[in-house]
């Protein structure tokens, strides 16, 4: 997102932190966890800002975005075939809707995108004034509203907020005062959200009430080592553990909310390490979208293959991605 006064901003919430958040984590090191599994490249398409990494399990095609690059892309591992389509401004993610309709944020909205012909048409209007911030990360919850966060342009100030988009699109604020929202899912028994502001370096915890699409009792449930890099998509697996992209860390981070405890590491031959998300027939294939901005010359030779896609076999399956206007399990 990205992040060129993220060290600031994330040493002066550390320091807020430890006077204001009382709340129990763990921070672990790599030292005391498994060995990484190493990541391999999966689709050679280079791209500016990877991100938004959602797998449909309908169609069986693995959606993504090119943040910079305004791009949308849908990938087809059975015929290692990608499609794309062009956004008429950045986009922040994606989240399919059926087979030939996925939800889009823009920088000025929410949209609808025909996956067919690419034309898009606005679904919500929210944020449209607000010229400081964009769109960033979303994906929807177990009764299918998109909940999408925003994002300042400048990185700088805790302007963005997060919404509540529905079918129809009404659009409500849900949390505010964030500066880089990213991360966002749910527990397998919908009754836990978690959530990433990349620039706290926590990955927060909320009580999801299926009943009124409502969160409450915000506490932090991970802290994440920044000798690790900073926490960016997320995604979450049957076991209800977090696996995390981490910007400036070479990895995704396998975090227990539970206990945050960091279980394990998957290394991944890209710097800046976006978004990841379960794929394949059996949503045993970790996905992972990477990006190419915001790296040294020595880092640019060190990782060539940066902005490519990666996939990863870790051992353990996802569970399906909530589609936008469906109810989880529909």
């Amino acid at each position: 997102m990205k992040y060129k006064l993220l060290t600031t901003l994330f040493l002066a919430c550390l320091i807020l932190i430890s006077c204001k958040d009382k709340s129990p984590a763990v921070v672990k090191t790599i030292s005391e966890v498994k060995k990484p599994i190493e990541a391999t490249l999966l689709y050679e398409i280079p791209s500016q800002l990877g991100e938004g990494a959602f797998w449909n399990y309908k169609t069986q095609e693995f959606y993504w975005i090119d943040i910079e690059g305004k791009q949308l892309h849908i990938y087809n591992p059975a015929k290692t075939h990608n499609r794309s389509f062009p956004t008429p401004s950045r986009i922040g993610t994606v989240v399919p809707q059926n087979d030939s309709i996925a939800i889009v944020a823009l920088e000025d909205g929410i949209y609808t995108m025909n996956t067919n012909t690419g034309f898009v048409s606005l679904l919500s209007d929210v944020e449209s004034e607000m010229t400081i911030n964009r769109f960033n990360d979303g994906k929807c919850d177990p009764n299918g509203n998109l909940w999408v966060g925003s994002m300042n342009l400048k990185q700088e100030a805790a302007t963005g907020s997060v919404y509540k988009v529905s079918e129809n699109g009404e659009s409500i604020k849900m949390i505010d005062s964030v500066t880089i929202s990213n991360g966002i899912v749910w527990t397998g028994d919908a009754s836990t959200m978690y959530y990433i502001d990349t620039p706290t370096g926590k990955i927060q915890a909320f009580d999801y009430d299926t009943e009124t699409a409502t969160i409450s009792n915000e506490r932090t449930a991970v802290i994440v080592d920044p000798k690790d890099g900073f926490p960016d998509g997320m995604t979450i697996d049957e076991n209800d553990n977090l696996w995390v992209g981490l910007w400036n860390g070479n990895a995704v981070g396998n975090y227990n909310p539970k206990t945050g405890e960091l279980i394990q590491k998957i290394s991944v031959p890209a710097h800046n390490v976006t978004a990841c998300a379960f794929g394949g027939e059996q949503l045993d294939k970790l996905y992972i979208t990477t990006a190419s901005i915001d790296m040294t010359p020595e880092e640019k030779e060190q990782y060539p293959l940066a902005g490519l896609l990666f996939i990863a076999d870790v051992g353990v399956k996802g569970v399906p991605g909530n589609l936008f206007g469906t109810t989880a399990n529909e």
